[in-house]
């Protein structure tokens, strides 16, 4: 049961229960892409990707949870959504993509720290769990960028690395605030974690080591993620 902080929760609260029927039809797309991204069929592919992230957006518009508290996580979703398309045109553009995600974790970060977290012990060790975590997956990462002659990428790729962990790390800590009911802080917090082992997998069988079925895996993960997110924080405002 949340607790009042509590003008901006209290402020997407609604009379009637949100509808989650619609999310079977963002769970379909999903899996449509997935299976377009193991079997290389490129058009199914091009419609899935993107068709996820717009079905999301559809579900919260249906919900009238777009705006209001949400409003930080649409923006999020939406800059997802333009990285989706970035990163999928016949001439991909890696960095404008990256530009995208960094805004949409930028924003998902301000959302999460709208209803303010609760710092503690847990709070200081999943810090330090995170950073360490960053730092050795980073490492790897730049001797790889080093090896493919993309030095350019090094400094692009650390400020994305440490946004992206900052974004898990305000997720995480909604499991300590006594406002988000243990569902919702589960969901982003399970989100947030699939959302960055995704991005960890897509630059380590980019830059480091290529790594069997990479891009299924990629694509379960971040669209899972953004499926966790999107609707634990959905639930949370306005469910």
């Amino acid at each position: 049961m949340k607790k009042p902080c509590e003008a901006l929760v209290l402020e997407g609260r609604r009379e009637t229960p949100m509808s989650y029927s619609f999310l079977i039809i963002v769970l379909i797309i999903a899996i449509t892409n997935w299976i377009a991204v193991e079997k290389k069929w490129k058009t199914v592919e091009y419609i899935t990707k993107p068709g996820t992230m717009i079905a999301l957006l559809v579900w919260l518009g249906l919900n009238d949870a777009l705006g209001g508290s949400m409003i930080w996580f649409t923006l999020g979703a939406i800059f997802s959504l333009a990285g989706d398309i970035l990163l999928i045109l016949p001439r991909e553009q890696f960095v404008a993509g990256l530009v995208s995600f960094l805004l949409g974790q930028l924003a998902y970060i301000i959302g999460f720290f709208s209803d303010p977290p609760v710092f503690n012990f847990i709070g200081v060790v999943l810090a330090l769990i995170f950073t360490a975590n960053v730092v050795w997956i980073y490492r790897h990462v730049a001797v790889g960028l080093e090896a493919k002659g993309e030095r350019r990428l090094k400094a692009p790729v650390l400020i994305y690395s440490i946004v992206i962990t900052i974004m898990v790390f305000s997720a995480l800590m909604t499991l300590t605030n006594p406002n988000w009911g243990t569902l919702e802080a589960l969901l982003v917090s399970a989100g947030a974690i699939l959302f960055y082992l995704s991005d960890t997998l897509l630059a380590w069988n980019r830059f480091v080591a290529p790594l069997p079925h990479s891009g299924l895996v990629v694509m379960i993960t971040y669209q899972l993620g953004q499926i966790g997110i999107l609707t634990g924080a959905a639930t949370f405002y306005f469910g």
